[in-house]
């Protein structure tokens, strides 16, 4: 109905833009790209790769294919599969959970009581970004105000509709069954359904990312990384950490606490700078200052050197 708004003017009025400079931007960019790449590096080692251990899936069995390779034909061969089991391992990106949208543009008490269903405006011009484009719900109350996220995520499917996603998260996602799923050790599943059916920023994904706990079920797949990631960011790397120990992993386990600069001002962060720690040094001071669990990434240090100083003699 043509009461609902007065002008387009009403709402843009209503909206506050943030402006950014080129040169603010290009300065931000700058001085976060070395770090980046470096964490980035981190995480890919952490991911692993083996190009031996693939994961049994569900597909039509064919007869299996034989060719005879020259030493170049083979270096090529696995050079190509390498290359290509990297892009298969390639992270989902992880992000902080978006913060909930709770902006009234505006109240008019005129419109009160005029109908009982609320109306969605969306803009569905081609060429926006989806987090840019403007989508606003009149209340049958007469308030005018921005769609929450939930409320974007449904309205966007059903204009620019996403493969595979669902107005409606499938019923996997419920409590009771993803404790029978996780029960059945299908953690990767969960999180290749969760990619598809949530945004990466969204509380559904992190939520299910929060429950990884089996970190063999994941280690050399795409989503290890976001895992790390996320633990690092929280603070809860303790059960990662002596996984990595017990898994004779150690070298990961250093490059773990090493990404524990995204907090400059933990006392880990601080005395390994201060001190140039790198190895197993690096480790302790993490058990020493950090660790919530100190005792027992303690008795997996010793254990893994004792194991390493048996297995040198």
């Amino acid at each position: 109905p043509f009461f609902l708004f007065r002008s387009i003017s009403e709402i843009t009025s209503c909206v506050n833009m943030r402006n950014v400079t080129s040169s603010d931007a290009g300065r931000t960019c700058r001085s976060e790209t070395r770090a980046s790449a470096e964490v980035q590096d981190i995480l890919t080692r952490i991911t692993g790769l083996d190009l031996k251990v693939f994961r049994p899936i569900k597909q039509e069995l064919k007869p299996p294919t034989y060719k005879l390779m020259t030493d170049a034909q083979l270096k090529e061969a696995t050079q190509s599969a390498r290359e290509q089991a990297q892009r298969l391992l390639k992270m989902p990106p992880v992000l902080l959970e978006r913060k909930p949208i709770n902006d009234v543009l505006s109240e008019d008490k005129i419109l009160e009581g005029m109908d009982t269903a609320r109306y969605v405006f969306t803009d569905i011009t081609f060429n926006i970004p989806h987090r840019e484009r403007f989508i606003v719900i009149r209340e049958p109350t007469g308030t005018l105000r921005k769609a929450s996220w939930e409320e974007r995520d449904r309205i966007l499917q059903v204009y620019f509709p996403k493969e595979g996603r669902r107005l409606t998260a499938p019923p996997v996602f419920k409590e009771e069954n993803l404790k029978m799923v996780f029960g059945q050790d299908r953690h990767e599943d969960v999180l290749d359904r969760c990619q598809v059916q949530f945004e990466p920023d969204s509380s559904e994904y992190i939520r299910d990312l929060e429950k990884m706990g089996k970190y063999d079920l994941l280690r050399s797949t795409r989503h290890i990384g976001g895992l790390v990631w996320y633990l690092v960011n929280a603070r809860r790397v303790d059960g990662l950490i002596i996984d990595m120990l017990q898994k004779d992993l150690w070298q990961d386990a250093v490059s773990l606490v090493g990404l524990f600069k995204v907090h400059p001002h933990s006392e880990t962060a601080q005395e390994a700078s201060n001190q140039q720690a790198s190895g197993l040094d690096l480790l302790n001071i993490y058990a020493k200052r950090e660790s919530q669990r100190a005792g027992y990434v303690v008795l997996a240090l010793q254990a893994y050197e004792q194991t390493s100083a048996e297995s040198s003699v």
